[in-house]
């Protein structure tokens, strides 16, 4: 009977490409045939085939009873075909393996051929069960006479001390008798078993550190050497004599060594092994950045990558070391190579510092910006025809990958941003680099550059005229609100830029001139929370600008203002009906403030004798005429707005500041803010009747008198106080006593209305008193402002300052503001600690300070209604309630 070899199946799967699968298939009944045959050599011959096609892909699980029968046989080439084909398929699940167990000892008792083939399967195919069973023989196998067996003994302890650890203490000791072995092969695999064991618990390993060094001393393997190299460089953290003692013999390799393997091995070991520190490891760092640095210009890609990669980690300890080769590790940025140009990216974003920062930035941003594509001129297009030329690069280089381009973007970020812009000596770059980044980045990072402006403006006063001056262009750039839901458009900066220069347009020479951009049409268009931010500093722009016309107030101005409002008033009518919340919110709050200043525009009439030479007095007979009255010469809405965004400055808070708020006394955390109402069952009955009296009283004020039925109003009038008064039906008359008792509840119920923030009274009286003439406060008019001379403006215009000097000085307040009473106190160091009586306020900052307003009257109020802490004038909120004391006081006698 003929049968196909393994060259036959070979050929056949070459020759059958077309339908490899039918071909299989019949060879695969083949050999399920042959397996089973008597014949020795024709069950080997099968398995080696089956062998060759599990390699292939299919499966021979269904014939491992088989292969053992072939490595039961006799004949050494038939035993290595089964061994191969053991450890070709054969597992930890496979069944069969507990039969190996006798046979895999009687081979390691044989010739050494069949050990050596034995030893090699073993160390495949070993399990718990096998290494506790035959980790004995494999260890009489280290003291073989043939050094080819000792080498496979020690490779094969290593599988056998990993899978069963049990027998690693006697392990090692074998290992390091080993290390004595007079066969450097011998001597190289125990020194690779020993590496590979170390890296689990490597104190075990110390004892042998001695023999280790007089190895690394003298032998001149290579590969032996990289071993032990590693071996140290696992040793050394757990005993500090071994840096040292290994300093001398690595620098010497380090110097003389031509093998590139070795020298970055001993790079990486002195690294780990802390043989860098001190003044002794100096000079083996100044060999190995040198070292390294060589390897930077080398034209093998291989070699700069392990060089960054080796720098990256010297950097931290040596900074100065690793500067001195800047130019070249620059250079490696400009690499076609994506994985090397990050490796120096993370290399220059450890050497940043106050003198290079900016020029590492300018590079990085030069990889940002896209090549500009033109069409060739007539000359050029011949010139291509005529002489070729290089073609360009595609558009996957590096540059254009979006994962790059992020990554880029956050290492600029960062760099500038680390310790508290420590880096960073020109804010105004700073901003100038954000600006850039929002145009060229091309990737999804608006996020962090908004967080970095605002950061950056809060905490940096001297950069904040700069700051307004950079987020009008960003505002009035109409691209980035066109293209602001595009991927990449960074449409969050616009977040920022609205939230600058409305908080900081005192910056702005005409500040009215940036709410056309604040309320553009195509700002509906924007995140939600950026419309949001857009609406409310358009309410402060405003606000500004009306405060500073009031100041300079002159009649022609009224329609300059009015204009303005409608204007304001007609693009909000596009927000109210917006589908969120929050920009539904805002901006029907900001129309009403709006229309109140309208009304009072509206009703605001030029004055015909603006000012008096010795001001007004009682006898005057100004009020007599309807041409005069008492308020100043410019409309009081103007002031509405500013205030209630003015009254504190935002200053950066400290990041303990929530953690140091002190917990006022007498407030218990752990008991309910309204305790429950303990009533008893019995008396619910109680309780509904006189509800129910109540609401009979409630309804008699409307002419229909009930009764209760029974006599239960007396019963649950023995529950009421003694000085309580009864709940009785009333009439429909009322006595003079009952007059007068409800008009004294409602006088205290006002009373405490008009103390009480939530609640809007009309403290506006129907008519003034004839002979209370007087009690009327008195405007000085003639303390308002000087109109001044009106300068036309450039669009946008900063302020000019005297005080701003060419180069500020810039001031980080790092430690951030703490809230009153805070329990944490913040260093004594700090230079300049803001405190809130501390902050200037909005009129100084300015150039040119006004004047101080004069304090005239809000509305009508009679004398004799003011409080005694009256608010300022500008506001026309209530402020807060003074005398806590006596409210709770009035509160409590008329609980009643």
């Amino acid at each position: 009977m003929w049968e196909r070899t393994l060259q036959d199946i070979i050929r056949g799967l070459r020759a059958h490409k077309n339908d490899e699968a039918k071909f299989i298939a019949q060879a695969m009944d083949e050999i399920r045939k042959e397996v089973k045959s008597k014949d020795m050599e024709l069950k080997a011959g099968a398995v080696m085939k089956l062998t060759y096609l599990n390699m292939l892909g299919y499966d021979m699980n269904w014939a491992s009873f088989h292969i053992i029968e072939v490595m039961s046989s006799s004949k050494i080439h038939l035993k290595a075909v089964g061994y191969l084909a053991a450890t070709q398929s054969f597992d930890e699940d496979t069944d069969v393996l507990m039969l190996t167990t006798n046979l895999i000892k009687k081979d390691l008792s044989s010739s050494p051929a069949e050990v050596a083939i034995t030893l090699n399967g073993l160390s495949s195919v070993v399990t718990p069960d096998l290494a506790r069973d035959l980790g004995p023989e494999v260890f009489i196998m280290l003291n073989h006479s043939r050094p080819h067996i000792r080498k496979r003994a020690v490779l094969t302890l290593y599988r056998v001390c990993e899978k069963y650890p049990e027998a690693l203490p006697q392990g090692i000791i074998r290992l390091q008798e080993r290390l004595d072995d007079s066969d450097p092969g011998v001597v190289s695999a125990t020194v690779n078993v020993i590496c590979e064991l170390a890296r689990r618990n490597p104190q075990d390993y110390l004892p042998m550190a001695p023999r280790l060094f007089h190895l690394l001393t003298t032998s001149s393997n290579n590969w032996m050497l990289i071993k032990l190299i590693k071996l140290f460089g696992s040793l050394s953290p757990h005993e500090p004599r071994l840096v040292k003692k290994l300093q001398p013999p690595i620098t010497d390799l380090i110097s003389t060594t031509t093998a590139i393997s070795l020298l970055y091995e001993c790079v990486h070991t002195c690294i780990i092994g802390n043989m860098l520190q001190g003044p002794s490891g100096l000079s083996l760092a100044q060999t190995c950045v040198s070292k390294l640095a060589a390897f930077l210009q080398d034209a093998d890609q291989n070699l700069k990558y392990i060089a960054l990669l080796a720098l990256v980690k010297i950097v931290p300890t040596h900074v100065d070391l690793v500067a001195e080769h800047q130019d070249v590790i620059l250079a490696s940025v400009d690499d076609d190579d994506i994985s090397i140009r990050m490796r120096a990216l993370e290399l220059v974003s450890a050497l940043v510092n106050k003198h290079n920062l900016q020029s590492i930035v300018q590079q990085l941003l030069s990889h940002l910006v896209q090549p500009q594509t033109s069409i060739p001129s007539a000359v050029q297009s011949l010139s291509q025809h005529v002489v070729p030329s290089i073609p360009p690069k595609a558009l996957s280089a590096p540059s254009h990958s979006p994962a790059y381009r992020l990554v880029l973007s956050q290492r600029i970020i960062s760099m500038c941003s680390d310790s508290m812009y420590d880096n960073v000596t020109d804010f105004e770059w700073y901003l100038s680099v954000l600006v850039d980044l929002t145009y060229v980045s091309d990737v999804d990072i608006g996020a962090q550059i908004r967080d970095q402006l605002v950061d950056v403006v809060g905490r940096v006063r001297a950069v904040r005229a700069c700051a307004v001056k950079l987020m009008v262009k960003l505002l009035s750039d109409e691209t980035l609100l066109v293209h602001a839901g595009e991927p990449g458009s960074c449409s969050e900066v616009l977040w920022a830029a609205a939230w600058i220069c409305g908080e900081y347009c005192s910056e702005l020479l005409a500040p009215e001139e940036l709410l056309p951009y604040l309320l553009h049409s195509e700002v509906a268009n924007l995140d939600p929370d950026t419309v949001a931010v857009y609406l409310q500093a358009a309410t402060k722009v405003f606000g500004y600008w009306s405060t500073e016309a009031a100041q300079q107030w002159t009649d022609d101005l009224l329609d300059k203002v009015k204009g303005a409002v409608d204007s304001v008033m007609e693009r909000l009518e596009d927000f109210v009906s917006s589908p969120h919340i929050e920009v539904q919110e805002r901006a029907a709050n900001i129309l009403q403030l709006f229309a109140f200043v309208k009304h009072d525009l509206t009703t605001y009439r030029p004055k015909l004798e603006p000012t008096f030479s010795d001001g007004y007095s009682a006898s005057v007979s100004v009020f007599d005429t309807p041409e005069f009255d008492s308020g100043p010469a410019f409309p009081k809405s103007l002031y509405l707005i500013h205030p209630l965004f003015s009254a504190y400055e935002l200053n950066p808070v400290a990041s303990a500041a929530q953690a140091s708020v002190p917990v006022p006394e007498g407030l218990d955390l752990d008991i309910w803010i309204v305790p429950s109402m303990q009533v008893s069952v019995h008396n619910e009955n109680e309780g509904s009747e006189v509800v129910g009296e109540k609401k009979v009283k409630k309804k008699s004020k409307k002419g229909k008198e009930k009764e209760s039925p029974n006599g239960t109003r007396p019963k649950g009038m023995k529950k009421k106080k003694e000085d309580e008064e009864a709940l009785v039906p009333l009439e429909e008359t009322e006595t003079p006593e009952e007059i007068a008792e409800r008009e004294r509840q409602k006088a205290e119920r006002l009373e405490r209305m008009r103390e009480d923030p939530y609640y809007i009274t009309n403290d506006r009286p129907s008519k003034l008193p004839v002979d209370d003439v007087d009690s009327i406060p008195i405007v000085q008019l003639d303390e308002l402002p000087p109109p001044t001379p009106k300068v036309e403006p450039r669009l946008f215009a900063l302020k000019s300052s005297s005080a701003r000097s060419s180069s500020p000085r810039f001031v980080v307040e790092k430690e951030g503001e703490m809230p009153e009473g805070a329990m944490l106190t913040p260093p004594q160091s700090h230079s300049a600690p803001i405190t809130r009586q501390q902050t200037p306020s909005l009129f100084e900052r300015i150039s040119t300070p006004p004047p101080i307003l004069p304090s005239f009257q809000q509305y009508d109020v009679p004398e004799s209604d003011v409080r005694a802490s009256t608010p300022e004038p500008i506001k026309v909120t209530k402020a807060k309630r003074k005398g806590t004391s006596t409210g709770k006081k009035k509160r409590s006698t008329g609980a009643g």
